[in-house]
């Protein structure tokens, strides 16, 4: 069972910053359309990322099986466990959203997805991850163990690569 839900690590950054446009596109759609029903896969495929990377996870599955194979760009590996919070960091803005949009507060739900679409295009254009930095700043502080991810905490190893 452990298997079944195991995040991949390492982790392509190709494939993340693909996924992470896939959100874009899905947020913007959403904001474009007014089609709130938008955020029940956008939730689902965060809760699917996070549960086993992209094995049940439409987008997931679209990016590494269908779009990944047919671009000629070089992986880039990166540590899987800094990724794997920041799709449970977009679990927790996508989950709010929801809720807030079911209880009729779609205003503040436009906020939380706006902070959503903030750090996607950020990780799908720039390449910057802010959950991966929220989940350093959290090993520096002691809050998240150097055992949760070793190659985090051994820069070194980084480095030389």
């Amino acid at each position: 069972m452990g298997r079944f839900f195991e995040f991949p690590n390492p982790v392509d950054e190709v494939s993340a910053r693909l996924v992470a446009s896939g959100v874009v596109v899905m947020v913007v759609v959403m904001f474009a359309t007014r089609q709130w029903w938008i955020l029940a896969p956008l939730t689902f495929g965060f809760i699917a990322r996070v549960a086993s990377g992209p094995r049940f996870s439409p987008l997931g599955l679209l990016v590494t099986r269908v779009i990944r194979p047919r671009l000629s760009v070089t992986p880039r590996l990166v540590p899987g466990p800094p990724k794997r919070f920041a799709q449970g960091m977009g679990v927790a803005f996508s989950t709010t959203a929801s809720v807030l949009a079911l209880a009729g507060a779609t205003g503040a739900a436009v906020v939380v997805l706006s902070l959503l679409l903030i750090a996607a295009s950020l990780e799908a254009f720039v390449g910057l991850c802010l959950g991966c930095k929220v989940f350093a700043g959290l090993m520096r502080i002691g809050w998240v163990p150097e055992s949760a991810c070793e190659a985090c905490a051994d820069l070194s190893t980084r480095l030389a690569a």
